[in-house]
């Protein structure tokens, strides 16, 4: 074990934005034993707060599902891919067209464009700087849009990946990670958590199977499939739990320690 990698909501941190004692001691003790500790996110860059407020990280963190890698210490960008903006004007018009009361969001690297009722509470401080157009009247040939994200306010997200994926496969690669909001996330085509790890591990001169992975949703299955050692929380989605091959305990029992603790243990023995 020489690289731990670890998604953050829903795997470490909770719907009430903790992040338990117990998880920070095991991320804290890998590092104590020279293990490399990289957090693999679909959060944007301007959201990693929990991770230097909580856990005190100051390394690289992969960002909006692999198209962004970032160093928290210096808080500046290392790399991106970007998605066209035509691609992503395309992929709004095919998701209209397949489900009318779809509503669209873009992460770029300056800044988040977000049509009038993609938020529910507009009101939120993370978003409230932001106001709300049509994407294509605010996203510009300057803008570099490194997540797309379409909404609907009925049915599952795995319902809405289904419809939607199959159709957007030539622009987009389209994944999803909210419990339960029918929320999607797209990406440049092959882009991935598994992608951009690999190939930072890759500069690290780590090797797949000298990786433990952590994730909990559809959007980490193929980092989970990369990994030599890849967990799906229990409590995660069961495409995770199918692609890990292996579980780690529920969220609410700290199971992301509890398997640091026992790989540390084994490697004291």
């Amino acid at each position: 074990m020489r690289l731990v990698a670890s998604d953050i909501d829903g795997t470490i941190l909770g719907h009430d934005g903790k992040i338990s004692s117990r998880t920070i001691r095991a991320f804290h003790a890998c590092r104590d034993a020279g293990i490399e500790v990289v957090f693999v996110t679909g959060r944007p860059p301007r959201w990693l707060y929990p991770l230097r407020e909580q856990i005190g990280h100051s390394g690289i963190v992969i960002c909006s599902n692999g198209a962004v890698v970032w160093d928290l210490e210096a808080d500046k960008l290392i790399s991106a891919n970007a998605l066209s903006i035509d691609s992503v004007l395309e992929a709004r018009r095919i998701i209209k067209q397949l489900r009318p009361d779809a509503l669209f969001a873009a992460e770029t690297l300056t800044g988040f464009h977000l049509e009038p009722g993609f938020v529910e509470n507009p009101t939120s401080e993370l978003l409230a700087e932001f106001t709300p157009a049509r994407l294509d009247e605010t996203l510009t040939a300057d803008d570099a849009v490194v997540k797309f994200l379409a909404v609907t306010r009925s049915g599952t997200p795995d319902d809405f990946l289904a419809k939607v994926q199959p159709a957007v496969a030539h622009l987009v690669e389209t994944t999803h990670s909210a419990p339960r909001t029918a929320l999607l996330e797209m990406s440049a085509p092959g882009i991935n958590k598994a992608v951009t790890l690999a190939e930072y591990a890759a500069s690290r001169g780590i090797e797949a199977a000298e990786v433990v992975a952590f994730g909990d949703m559809p959007n980490d299955v193929e980092m989970l499939r990369w990994a030599g050692d890849g967990y799906a929380m229990a409590s995660g989605h069961p495409e995770a739990i199918s692609a890990a091959g292996q579980q780690a305990p529920h969220f609410d029992d700290d199971g992301v320690a509890q398997i640091l603790e026992a790989k540390l243990a084994s490697l004291r023995v």
